[in-house]
């Protein structure tokens, strides 16, 4: 049988098959659900000081402790529920993180009763349509850029916790807002011809 050529990734892929099930799959795919927002969002908080595959390993897990991210249900968490949670080895057991995913989602229901839905808000950041770069390479990769200060700056005064701009900025790439897959890989092309809604 002929050898199967894998096509080319961004470098930070590697060779693990859920990670470049993800890359494949998923980052920087423009994302218009809610539900879908805020389960990236509470990801890529959990993510501070550890390393992204850790956080999707453990994703089924967070989908099952945190009510598959219906912020509707994870806002009504106890301080059982919270107690519950830091015992629960498959999530990332920090009681700060899971502190801030609970008040999180209380002010993620409040900008949806403000402005109908959280896409609907956050979309306005980058006036509706994904950011195209053309990164060369990884090297040419930004941890933070003006728009993502104006986003963390914007989910703080709301309420939002876990939202520094380097993780707004992982958060915006993750959920399509800007498409930084480097130039050379095959999902630059792919992502950049995907319409910002849903047909």
């Amino acid at each position: 049988m002929p050898a199967i050529i894998e096509p080319i990734r961004c470098a930070w892929c590697g060779d693990d098959p859920l990670y470049k099930a993800y890359h494949d799959q998923e980052w920087g795919v423009p994302l218009h659900d809610d539900r879908a927002l805020f389960e990236l969002l509470t990801l890529e908080g959990a993510q501070a000081g550890l390393s992204w595959i850790t956080v999707l390993r453990k994703r089924e897990n967070y989908r099952q402790a945190f009510a598959g991210f219906d912020p509707s249900i994870v806002a009504r968490f106890t301080e059982a529920d919270q107690a519950a949670l830091l015992a629960n080895p498959g999530i990332v057991r920090n009681r700060l993180k899971i502190a801030s995913t609970i008040d999180n989602a209380r002010a993620f229901l409040e900008i949806q009763a403000e402005f109908g839905s959280f896409d609907t808000w956050l979309w306005r950041f980058v006036d509706g349509q994904p950011i195209h770069n053309n990164l060369r390479s990884l090297a040419d990769a930004q941890a933070s850029t003006p728009l993502s200060d104006q986003l963390s700056k914007a989910l703080k005064k709301r309420g939002f916790r876990f939202v520094g701009t380097t993780i707004c900025y992982a958060f915006m790439q993750a959920a399509g807002m800007v498409n930084d897959h480097t130039v050379d890989c095959f999902r630059h092309r792919e992502v950049a011809a995907l319409s910002s809604r849903p047909l």
